[in-house]
């Protein structure tokens, strides 16, 4: 069996006065559980059978928001943030426009837009792999809200969460896992990369590609209560030219499966013009950016197949985790 890879979880430091400093999203900190499924997989009393209902999506648009504290460790401003309405209370991640930092290949300011544009084809995919997340005004303006996912635990025993990423030393990623790419490990050695052979990641790999992430890292993986599986972190994406960076190449020049390829079918459906979803990305991202996802669902559908490296944009993202 390969020593897990294990994913870094989130720090979180005291607010600032002023909009919050580079920080992440990820792991909640200890005895903070926002609002979610139960540990056995239940949904919580009012909410969907999903654990994240019209409700929680309708509490982290229009609550209060409470700022308790800064993300550490990214490259844009994060506040790990307390949400109230109607009696509800639970946690969320807000990220500012104003404290995302330049890039060269994507138009300032539109990183929330982003992010919560996938969790709209998330959701139209029926996966449920992006938490609940709504462009909203907060304490330093307009910005991204996301419902905070706790993650399960993991103490290594066998009631914890299974790892998703691994380092092996073999040659083969053994029963189980699929194969990324070699990685060196110091000392001049190497080791395999590998990701589990989850269903889950399938699915979003397929996600990815519709939604060309740049930065698709280990850390961005958030397993939950229940055998949920979340991902997060998608303000690079929606590139016109084709992006896709990702820790889940293991599927790489497989054949699609057929849910997926249902999948793909129904987001076709849901973005011809006038249909719900392409309304909703047209308040989002640009036209020419909806018209590359629909480009890239037509690609998929048409080859059957998981998504290749092209060879003109590093395939992994770095730091990887």
């Amino acid at each position: 069996m390969p020593a897990p890879e294990r994913i870094p979880a989130g720090r979180v430091s005291a607010p600032a006065a002023g909009p919050a400093a580079p920080g992440k999203a990820g792991h909640g900190p200890d005895g903070q559980t926002p609002d979610g499924p139960t540990p056995d997989g239940r949904a919580p009393d009012g909410q969907a059978p999903d654990g994240h209902g019209p409700s929680d999506k309708d509490l982290i648009a229009h609550g209060e928001l409470t700022a308790l504290g800064r993300i550490r460790e990214a490259s844009n401003a994060v506040l790990y943030c307390s949400v109230s309405h109607e009696g509800r209370t639970a946690h969320c991640v807000y990220k500012p426009v104003a404290g995302e930092q330049p890039l060269w290949d994507f138009p300032d300011g539109t990183l929330a837009q982003r992010e919560v544009a996938a969790y709209e084809v998330s959701e139209a995919t029926g996966w449920g792999l992006v938490p609940p997340t709504v462009l909203r005004e907060g304490p330093y303006g307009e910005g991204m809200c996301q419902l905070w996912i706790e993650p399960a635990e993991d103490d290594g025993g066998e009631e914890g969460a299974p790892p998703l990423l691994a380092l092996v030393e073999d040659d083969e990623p053994g029963d189980g896992w699929k194969a990324v790419g070699s990685a060196e490990v110091g000392e001049g050695r190497t080791a395999l990369l590998v990701h589990a052979d989850d269903e889950r990641l399938r699915r979003l790999a397929v996600l990815d590609a519709v939604i060309n992430n740049g930065d698709r890292k280990g850390g961005h993986l958030l397993p939950a209560p229940g055998g949920r599986l979340y991902a997060i972190d998608h303000g690079v994406t929606f590139n016109v030219d084709d992006k896709l960076r990702t820790l889940l190449w293991g599927w790489a020049g497989e054949p699609l499966t057929e849910e997926a390829l249902d999948v793909l079918a129904r987001l076709a459906d849901a973005l011809a013009d006038g249909a719900p979803l392409a309304t909703r990305l047209a308040e989002l991202i640009t036209p020419a950016e909806t018209d590359a996802v629909r480009s890239r669902i037509r690609e998929l559908r048409h080859t059957g197949r998981h998504p290749e490296p092209s060879g003109q944009w590093p395939a992994i993202p770095w730091p990887p985790v």
